[in-house]
């Protein structure tokens, strides 16, 4: 396996091959680290940071599903100025060459531009993750998210990109009625691209206590079992903008990877697999030169070109 056929080139991001672990799932990186070394990676999209710590949600927090799990964590982190002070430059002196993709939160637009303003002066941070959509949080517009609405989307982006320092990828919620339409709103904001599909909204219930199992009653659901979903809203996007996709959603496998980059994606974040295997991210990276001469094709950079080409006309 050589680097260069597995490199991807995007604005902020200098990747040596397209394998990212998705914000949530990785932590800040330290836990896996002691796992594999973390430079095997393309990137990381850290856990999303708001202005102050935040404790999360009630527990249970987690309940599984056919295929796939529930989430309601609700942004737990340590706020923007502990993730500055001690968990990026854990990573910088660890991992001084690997670029790191901040995963941005917030409730209110100066929220979004602070945390945008004072992350992406960090040096070993490229790119930043706008995280417009979680499900797990009130953002007080009446249960929507920011990220369903056009106008706020529009706005809430604007606010991020004006002060950021670093390219910012917007994050889409699969929770909408035409994603082609937030997409155009977020581009016309000057996003530099797009990540998605963030998790899609569902619940269980505890047939003892006929109460649901999440303690906050609805949760994010990722996993193989949203492939498909991620498949049809990556390939809508693509058909809609020629702003690069970071792709997500159930990714698990080389194949799957491949596969989510025909529907248009440049690069891939692996999320859930995380959990069900340490190695998830390592294990797919090896594999992608043995799936990629055995559907001949001869390096990464060619035949995502080829792929949008195709979609784009």
């Amino acid at each position: 396996m050589t680097d260069n056929r597995l490199a991807i080139k995007l604005p902020g991001l200098d990747l040596k091959n397209p394998i990212i672990p998705a914000s949530g799932c990785f932590g800040f990186g330290q836990e896996y680290a002691k796992y594999y070394d973390l430079d095997r990676l393309g990137s990381i999209m850290i856990k999303a940071t708001t202005a102050q710590a935040r404790f999360g949600n009630a527990t249970p927090r987690v309940a599984e599903t056919p295929s796939g799990m529930l989430n309601a964590i609700g942004l737990q982190n340590p706020g923007v100025d502990a993730v500055i002070a001690e968990k990026l430059p854990w990573l910088a002196t660890h991992f001084p060459n690997l670029p790191i993709i901040a995963n941005v939160a917030g409730f209110s637009n100066e929220e979004y531009a602070t945390v945008s303003q004072k992350i992406s002066r960090v040096q070993n941070v490229t790119a930043i993750e706008l995280n417009i959509s979680c499900p797990n949080v009130d953002h007080g517009n009446h249960g929507l998210l920011i990220g369903q609405v056009p106008e706020l989307a529009y706005a809430a982006v604007k606010a991020a990109v004006s002060v950021s320092e670093v390219p910012v990828y917007v994050k889409l919620t699969p929770s909408v009625s035409d994603i082609g339409i937030v997409a155009k709103a977020i581009e016309d904001a000057g996003a530099t691209g797009f990540t998605m599909i963030n998790t899609l909204v569902g619940t269980r219930y505890n047939l003892q206590t006929r109460q649901p199992i999440l303690a906050n009653g609805v949760g994010g659901m990722s996993g193989p079992a949203i492939f498909p979903v991620a498949l049809k809203l990556i390939r809508q996007v693509a058909q809609q903008t020629s702003l690069p996709i970071i792709g997500m959603g159930g990714v698990d496998s080389a194949a799957a990877a491949l596969e989510m980059m025909i529907a248009g994606a440049s690069a891939i974040g692996i999320g859930t697999a995380n959990f069900t295997d340490p190695f998830a991210c390592p294990k797919i990276i090896d594999e992608l030169p043995n799936v990629m001469d055995k559907y001949g094709i001869t390096d990464l950079a060619s035949f995502v070109k080829d792929c949008q080409e195709e979609i784009r006309g």
